[in-house]
C-alpha cells in the first residue's frame, strides 16, 4: 500500500518469510565463523547457541541488509525517483514472520517547462570613459610608488611614517609586536587615534603611548572589539614618489611598447570586467523570472543539502578572512529556518536549469573538463594527472560537469533574451587610488 501527498510519498513493504529465513541462516553462519566461544573449536560453535547469544545481533544485521534492499526493489517496481533516504518506521520482525515496515520518503518533483526563450531583460551594453581608464591607470601607479626617506621633522598630515609598536594594556598573553609598520598620517585607512599622536611628532626621539578601539567585526580575532594600548616609537619619515606616466611607465608594466597601448589593454580589461558583471546581473534576472513562472514542490533533502552547502560556503569566506569558525556558535535550527525560502528558489533554479539543459541537449565536452583540472593544476602547480585522480575521487568531476552545464544554459538563456536597454544599474565606480 502507498499514500501520495505531492512529493512526499509514504509505502508499507513487506518482505517474505523465505527471504527473512534465507538472510538469517546466511548471518548465523557467517557469525559461526567468526565468533570465539569458551569451550568450542573456532567455526564449531552450535547453531542454537549462536541463534540464542547473539539474537539481537542477528536481527539487526538481518534489518539492516533486508530492508534498504526491499525498498530500493519496490521503487524500481514503481519507477519512483527517490530524493535521498527514506525514513523507515513501524518495523515489525516477528519469529517465524515476515518483516514489514513503513518507508516515508520524497520523489522528483514532475513539472511543465514554461517559455524561456525571448524572456526580456534590463541590460545596457557596457561603455569604458577615458576617466575610468585614468583612474586604473592611476591605480596601478600607486602600485609601483617608491616610499623615499626623508631628513628628520615634525611630521604632517600626507607623510609616511615608519613606527614600531607594541602592545602594553588590554591583550591577554603575549605582547603584540610590531618592529617596523609603515602608516599613512592622515589617510583613510589610518586608524585616527594613530594620526593624531604622529601630528607634530618628530624622529627618531617621537614617542607615545596610543590607545586604539578596533570594531567588533575586525579580523583579528584577538583584537575584534577591544581598546588595546600600543606603546608608539616614531623611526623615520617617508614620502611617496610616484613614477612618471610615459612609455618606459609602460615597458615596466607588461609587454607593451607605448602608454597609449597600455591605456587599451586597459580598455578592454575593464570592458570585460564590466560585460561579465552586466551579463551575470541580467542571468540573474532571467533566472529570478523563470522560478517565479515556475511554481512546483522541492524535495526537503535538496532544500537542506542547500543550506549546507551555504553555511560552509559562508564559513570558508569567514576562515580566509582570519576567523576561528570552530568558535562560532552555530544554531542549526535557526539557520535552517533563515535560510530555507533562499534554499527553495535556489534548488527550483537548478532543477529548472537543468530541465532546460535536457530539452536544448547541452552537454560538457571532455575539452570542457579537461580546460578545467589544467586550470586548476597550473593554479595550485600541480601535475594534471593528480588533480584529476583527487577530483574523481572526492566527486569533484561530477560537480565541475555540473557548473560547467549551468554556466552553457545561462549563457544560452542571455543569449536567447530580449535585452531592453536603459533599465540596467548603472556602472560600477573605479576604485578611487590613494
Amino acid at each position: 500500500m502507498s499514500e501520495t501527498e505531492g512529493i512526499k510519498r509514504t509505502t508499507e513493504i513487506v518482505i517474505p518469510l523465505e527471504e527473512v529465513q534465507a538472510a538469517t541462516e546466511k548471518v548465523v553462519n557467517s557469525l559461526q565463523q567468526k565468533v570465539r566461544l569458551q569451550g568450542f573449536r573456532p567455526g564449531k560453535a552450535p547453531l542454537s547457541i549462536i541463534r540464542t547469544r547473539f539474537r539481537e545481533d542477528i536481527r539487526q544485521e538481518v534489518v539492516e541488509k533486508l530492508v534498504p534492499q526491499a525498498f530500493r526493489a519496490r521503487a524500481d517496481q514503481e519507477d519512483w525517483k527517490v530524493v535521498g533516504n527514506p525514513n523507515v518506521t513501524d518495523i515489525h520482525f516477528h519469529d517465524d514472520e515476515p518483516i514489514r515496515f513503513k518507508a516515508e520518503f520524497e520523489v522528483m518533483p514532475e513539472f511543465t517547462l514554461g517559455e524561456y526563450r525571448g524572456l526580456q531583460v534590463p541590460y545596457d551594453e557596457p561603455v569604458v570613459t577615458s576617466e575610468d581608464i585614468a583612474k586604473r591607470l592611476e591605480s596601478i601607479r600607486e602600485q609601483k610608488a617608491d616610499y623615499v626617506n626623508i631628513d628628520p621633522r615634525p611630521v604632517e598630515d600626507g607623510d609616511y611614517a615608519v613606527v614600531s609598536l607594541k602592545s602594553v594594556e588590554g591583550v591577554e598573553g603575549d605582547p603584540i609586536e610590531q618592529p617596523e609598520v609603515m602608516l599613512h598620517v592622515g589617510g583613510e585607512e589610518t586608524i585616527a587615534a594613530y594620526t593624531e599622536a604622529l601630528r607634530g611628532m618628530t624622529p627618531p626621539d617621537g614617542e607615545a603611548d596610543v590607545e586604539v578601539t578596533y570594531p567588533e567585526e575586525y579580523a583579528a580575532e584577538r583584537l575584534a572589539g577591544k581598546t588595546v594600548k600600543f606603546h608608539m616609537v616614531l623611526k623615520g619619515l617617508r614620502k611617496k614618489e610616484l613614477p612618471d606616466l610615459n612609455d618606459d611607465f609602460a615597458q615596466d608594466i607588461g609587454d607593451f611598447k607605448t602608454l597609449d597601448e597600455l591605456n587599451e589593454e586597459i580598455r578592454k580589461t575593464i570592458l570585460r570586467e564590466r560585460e561579465s558583471q552586466a551579463q551575470s546581473e541580467a542571468k540573474n534576472k532571467l533566472v529570478d523570472q523563470l522560478v517565479d513562472a515556475h511554481e512546483f514542490p522541492v524535495p526537503d533533502a535538496f532544500v537542506d543539502q542547500q543550506i549546507q552547502a551555504n553555511v560552509e560556503s559562508r564559513l570558508y569566506e569567514l576562515a580566509g578572512a582570519g576567523v576561528d569558525v570552530k568558535k562560532l556558535n552555530l544554531k542549526w535550527d535557526e539557520i535552517k529556518a533563515s535560510q530555507k525560502d533562499r534554499a527553495t528558489r535556489e534548488v527550483r533554479a537548478s532543477m529548472i536549469l537543468d530541465k532546460i539543459a535536457e530539452r536544448e541537449a547541452i552537454e560538457v565536452l571532455n575539452d570542457e573538463i579537461d580546460r578545467e583540472v589544467h586550470s586548476i593544476a597550473r593554479r595550485e602547480r600541480q601535475p594534471a594527472a593528480a588533480v584529476r585522480k583527487q577530483l574523481e575521487e572526492n566527486g569533484g568531476i561530477r560537480r565541475m560537469a555540473m557548473q560547467i552545464r549551468t554556466t552553457k544554459t545561462l549563457n544560452f538563456l542571455f543569449e536567447q533574451s530580449k535585452k531592453v536597454a536603459g533599465e540596467a544599474a548603472p556602472p560600477p565606480e573605479e576604485p578611487a587610488a590613494e
